[in-house]
């Protein structure tokens, strides 16, 4: 048995959750999330409280048993406090302006990249070299920064690019320090 599926998902008083046959809506005070629930799995509503539950044990009704537990659990938090990712752009004259609704990005390339994002999804910037990506949905905002770092990938030798704030880059050696 899933123990991920298993767990009960608090779901706070500023939270309505409506479940009509297999489509789950979440709405909180930061926005709406809806998904479908595949015909195995189903969801019972307790207050306060809910539960995933799968009819078979097939290892794809195991896995997705959890799955869907998550990206509820998910949803239920996304719209109560939006899920954010926070990118830097590092390099010698690299920077990151907001413009409008999206990001315009100056990363030593021949013509500055204009970043747009979707609808749902909210960039915001710090100084100059700080990307805030945030939203209701967990997955989107993941998505969206994978995107945005995939502009510019940080350099294996100098360590120039885009990178999530905190990641540690392990610098390969240069020519001199193999033979010296």
């Amino acid at each position: 048995m899933s123990k991920i599926g298993q767990k009960i998902i608090i779901v706070p008083a500023s939270v309505h959750v409506e479940i009509q046959d297999k489509t789950i809506v979440v709405k909180g005070s930061k926005g709406t999330i809806s998904f479908t629930l595949p015909r195995f799995l189903s969801v019972t509503q307790t207050a306060g409280s809910l539960l995933v539950e799968r009819k078979g044990d097939t290892k794809i009704q195991k896995s997705s048993h959890g799955l869907f537990r998550s990206l509820i659990a998910n949803a239920v938090s996304g719209v109560e406090t939006v899920w954010s990712k926070r990118l830097e752009v590092i390099g010698t004259g690299f920077n990151v302006k907001k413009q409008e609704k999206g990001i315009v990005l100056k990363l030593g390339l021949s013509h500055l990249v204009v970043f747009s994002p979707p609808d749902e999804i909210q960039l915001a910037t710090e100084e100059n070299n700080i990307i805030i990506v945030s939203g209701v949905d967990k997955q989107k905002v993941g998505e969206v920064a994978q995107q945005i770092k995939s502009i510019k990938k940080p350099d294996i030798y100098k360590g120039k690019g885009i990178r999530y704030e905190g990641e540690h880059i392990k610098l390969k050696p240069g020519k001199k320090a193999k033979t010296a």
